[in-house]
C-alpha cells in the first residue's frame, strides 16, 4: 500500500482550459490524471454524433490531447481516468490506440467501462418492473420512451477500480459519477472496501472538490476574487491523498490560481442539495462532518469525514426530443433603454397572438438589467442605463409556429420602439429542443462491464 497518492483534476467540462492535463503531467509529479468531460446535455449531443457517425460519440479532444501527454504519462507512470468515452467509450479507446501506435508507444492497456448505456433496453426495464419514473414528477417513462435520444446510468468507482486491476494504463468510462474517477484511484492502491463507508465518502467529497477543475483553486470565485493571482496560468487542483481518509487539496507550485480554505470551502457547496445526504452509487456522504485545515502555500486540509451506505439504485440521465426553439435578440439605446425594450416585447406577443401561434413557452430577459437576478432586479434608476439587450425565446412542439416567431424580429426595427440596433445573422431558425428526463433504476437491473485493450 502506497503512503499518499497524488490526482490531478486535468477537466472540469468538455470545452475547459485545452492545456490543462499538459500542465497537470508536466509542472510536478502526480500518480493519476483524472477528466471530468461530461455533462446531462452532453450526453445527448454525444449520442446525436454517433447516430450520425457510428465511429463518434466521446469527447473529440481526447485523441489530440493523448498525442501530447501520453508518451509523459507512460514516461512518468502517470494513469489516466475520464468519463470522455460518452456514448462511445470503445471507439474512444481505438482512438486512443490509433495515437499510440503512431507515436511508436507499447504496452499499452486500456480498460473500458461499458454497460451505462440501457438506451436499447427501455422495452425490457419496463418490462421487467421499472418504468423510470421522473424524480421530479413522477411521470412514468412510457409516454416519450419513442422520444428518446439517450438513456444512461450513472455507475461509480468500483469498475474503475476493476479496470485498474486489471493493470490498466488508461480508465475509459461511459456515464461515471464525477466524483468516481477520483475515488477509484484511491480504493484500488489503499485497498477500502465496499463497506468502508467513511472512507469512500472522503474520497468522493475530494473528487467533488476536483471534478470542477480550476473552481477550487480560484476560478468562478465568489469571494475576493481580485486577490487570486495570475488567473491567466490558473493552476488545477491536485488531491494528495492518504489511507485513513485525508486528504490536501493543492495545485503545482509557479502556477496561478489559489488554494485556500475560502475556495474550497465555497466549492463543497456546489451543487450538493441535501449536505446530510449526498448520494451516489459508492455511498451517502455526509458534508455537514467535513473539517478543513488551511495549511497555508496553497494546501488545504480536508479530514474526519464520515458516511453512510449506498442505495438500492442507480441514478438515470436521460434525453428526449421536447419540440422547437428559437431565440432572438434586439438592443435599445438610453434614453428610456429599458421601457422600449418592454414595449417591444410586449408588441411582439401581441403580433403572435394575433397570428394564433401556439407555444408552450415565451420568455423574455431584459439583459443588463435582470438577465442574472431576475424578479430580484431594480429599474428605479433606469436613467443610469446606457443599454438594454431584449432577448426573448420561444418553445413550442409545431415547428411553423416557432419559424414564424423568427419572421417577427426584424419587423420591430421600423414598427416599434426608436434607438433599436443589434440585429444581426439573419432570421432565428428553430433547433430541436433535448429534455431532461432524470430517473432511478434497481441496481439489480443493470450491470457493469469492464473490458481491457491491450497494444
Amino acid at each position: 500500500m502506497k503512503e499518499k497518492i497524488k490526482i490531478a483534476s486535468g477537466q472540469g467540462f468538455w470545452g475547459d482550459l485545452i492545456d490543462a492535463p499538459y500542465n497537470q503531467v508536466t509542472k510536478g509529479d502526480v500518480d493519476y490524471l483524472v477528466m471530468d468531460y461530461l455533462a446531462e446535455v452532453t450526453m445527448s449531443i454525444l449520442q446525436k454524433q454517433k447516430n450520425k457517425n457510428p465511429k463518434l460519440g466521446y469527447a473529440k479532444d481526447i485523441p489530440e490531447l493523448m498525442k501530447r501527454i501520453l508518451p509523459i504519462c507512460k514516461e512518468k507512470n502517470i494513469k489516466v481516468i475520464t468519463n470522455g468515452g460518452g456514448v462511445n467509450p470503445i471507439a474512444c479507446a481505438e482512438s486512443v490506440v490509433e495515437v499510440a501506435k503512431n507515436l511508436g508507444i507499447k504496452n499499452l492497456k486500456i480498460a473500458v467501462v461499458l454497460g451505462d448505456d440501457i438506451k436499447g433496453r427501455i422495452d425490457d426495464i419496463i418490462f421487467k418492473g421499472c418504468e423510470l419514473n421522473n424524480m421530479d414528477t413522477g411521470d412514468s417513462i412510457i409516454p416519450i420512451k419513442e422520444k428518446l435520444l439517450s438513456a444512461n446510468v450513472y455507475f461509480g468507482a468500483f469498475p474503475i477500480v476493476e479496470g485498474l486491476q486489471k493493470g490498466a494504463d488508461i480508465v475509459i468510462t461511459g456515464r461515471t459519477t464525477d466524483t468516481g474517477l477520483t475515488l477509484a484511484p484511491m480504493i484500488y492502491e489503499f485497498g477500502w472496501k465496499e463497506n468502508d463507508f467513511d472512507l469512500l465518502s472522503a474520497g468522493t467529497i475530494a473528487g467533488h472538490i476536483l471534478e470542477c477543475g480550476a473552481q477550487s483553486s480560484g476560478g468562478n470565485f465568489l469571494g475576493d476574487w481580485q486577490t487570486i493571482p495570475n488567473m491567466a496560468e490558473i493552476g488545477f487542483p491536485i488531491a494528495e491523498a492518504y489511507p485513513n481518509g485525508e486528504f490536501i487539496i493543492t495545485k503545482h507550485p509557479n502556477t496561478g490560481g489559489k488554494v485556500s480554505f475560502a475556495t474550497v470551502a465555497e466549492q463543497l457547496v456546489y451543487e450538493i442539495g441535501d449536505p446530510k445526504m449526498y448520494i451516489t452509487p459508492d455511498c451517502v456522504a455526509d458534508f455537514t462532518t467535513i473539517k478543513l485545515e488551511d495549511l497555508g502555500n496553497d494546501r488545504v486540509r480536508v479530514y474526519d469525514i464520515k458516511g453512510k451506505p449506498a442505495t438500492e439504485s442507480y441514478k438515470v440521465s436521460c434525453s428526449y426530443e421536447s419540440g422547437y426553439s428559437a431565440f432572438a435578440s434586439l438592443t435599445y439605446s438610453w434614453p428610456q433603454a429599458l421601457t422600449k425594450a418592454k414595449a417591444a416585447d410586449q408588441i411582439l406577443r401581441k403580433r403572435l397572438e394575433n397570428l394564433n401561434l401556439k407555444f408552450e413557452e415565451i420568455r423574455t430577459e431584459f439583459v443588463g438589467y435582470n438577465s442574472c437576478h431576475g424578479p430580484l432586479s431594480n429599474e428605479n434608476d433606469e436613467d443610469k442605463i446606457n443599454e438594454i439587450m431584449l432577448r426573448i425565446g420561444v418553445r413550442s412542439n409545431d415547428y411553423n409556429s416557432v419559424e414564424r416567431f423568427g419572421k417577427e424580429i426584424a419587423p420591430l426595427i421600423l414598427t416599434g420602439p426608436p434607438s433599436v440596433t443589434g440585429f444581426a445573422g439573419g432570421r432565428p431558425k428553430p433547433s430541436e429542443v433535448v429534455a431532461y428526463w432524470p430517473a432511478l433504476i434497481p441496481k439489480t437491473l443493470v450491470k457493469p462491464e469492464v473490458k481491457l485493450i491491450e497494444l
